[in-house]
């Protein structure tokens, strides 16, 4: 039997994730029971094999629910997103920190008992700040300019040290701009990386905070959850000593997107674009340099391969 929690489950990387796993499971195991976690649930999951735990990660009583019966696997999505834990200092606190140190102290008397999970962590690019050297690569040191970033980064040390008492067999995977989000992306400050996508498609107008230059880390959520499921199955021993990793990105401008956006949905989409640069949210989402990955390609994490695929798996979900 396998049983798996997923925290954060309602929301763009999580429902796409909680579909994967029903469907091909974990590790070529099938899921016989799928905890999912979130504060609220828009409906009633149809699948005999989900439990529905509506509440905060913060509350040690939902936590403790979800870990009955004993936990193989959890994959950590849940977060504040930066824009809102800027503004919602004591919010982001609680559930981006202190929660997930909960989750991890919550594990120990299982893994007293022989049983360590897998535990992966969605960490962010947040980590880096906003002063980024001209090449990043997998020693760049972390220098977070947000509240958010700095709480990610203290997650993952959380998770390595937690690995490191053998309460769970722990990875953090540092995800860049998942696309494409539906929705307006409220309280998220990269919002414009997923509605140029649906926007476009849709033929509608779209202003960007950012300029045509501007470039960005990319990855569509179809590759994102490849990855958190291959790290949830790789070999322990494999990993680095950090527990940590950069997803592989795709490096690309706005423009380079709104053109390939243009050959799958018209050459007047071109027309439909509007760059109003916000300095603040160039300097944190569209000056990225190039990023170098040799130990996550090595372990098999992998991007889209190249800027159609990255449309195409964008918008499949």
């Amino acid at each position: 039997m396998t049983h798996v929690v997923v925290t954060g489950s309602e929301g763009f990387v999580g429902q796409v994730l909680v579909q994967r796993l029903l469907r091909e499971g974990l590790g070529g195991q099938p899921v016989s029971r799928l905890t999912l976690m979130d504060v609220r649930f828009a409906e009633p999951h149809a699948d005999a094999r989900v439990r529905q735990l509506a509440g905060s990660i913060a509350d040690p009583a939902v936590r403790a629910r979800a870990n009955e019966g004993g936990v193989d696997a959890v994959f950590h999505l849940a977060s504040v997103p930066g824009g809102a834990a800027e503004k919602h200092y004591e919010l982001g606190r609680e559930i981006n920190l202190i929660a997930t140190l909960g989750l991890l102290e919550d594990l120990r008397a299982q893994a007293a008992d022989g049983q360590v999970p897998r535990f992966i962590f969605a960490s962010t690019i947040a980590v880096y700040g906003e002063h980024l050297p001209p090449e990043v690569d997998e020693q760049t040191l972390p220098n977070p300019g947000l509240s958010y970033g700095a709480h990610k980064l203290a997650g993952e040390c959380l998770v390595a040290d937690a690995t490191r008492k053998g309460w769970v067999q722990g990875c953090s995977l540092r995800l860049p701009g998942v696309v494409a989000r539906p929705g307006d992306g409220a309280g998220m400050m990269s919002a414009f990386m997923s509605q140029l996508f649906w926007k476009l498609a849709a033929g509608e107008p779209i202003t960007v905070p950012v300029s045509a230059e501007g470039v960005a880390w990319w990855i569509s959520v179809g590759a994102c959850v490849d990855n958190l499921l291959h790290a949830a199955t790789v070999d322990p021993a494999r990993l680095n000593a950090r527990r940590s990793y950069q997803m592989p990105v795709l490096r690309l401008t706005v423009a380079e997107l709104v053109e390939a956006l243009a050959r799958r949905f018209g050459d007047d989409r071109r027309g439909l674009v509007t760059y109003a640069p916000d300095p603040s949210i160039e300097k944190l989402f569209a000056r990225y340099p190039p990023l170098a990955t040799p130990e996550a390609l090595a372990l098999g994490l992998r991007h889209d391969g190249d800027i159609d695929q990255l449309i195409t798996r964008a918008m499949a979900h």
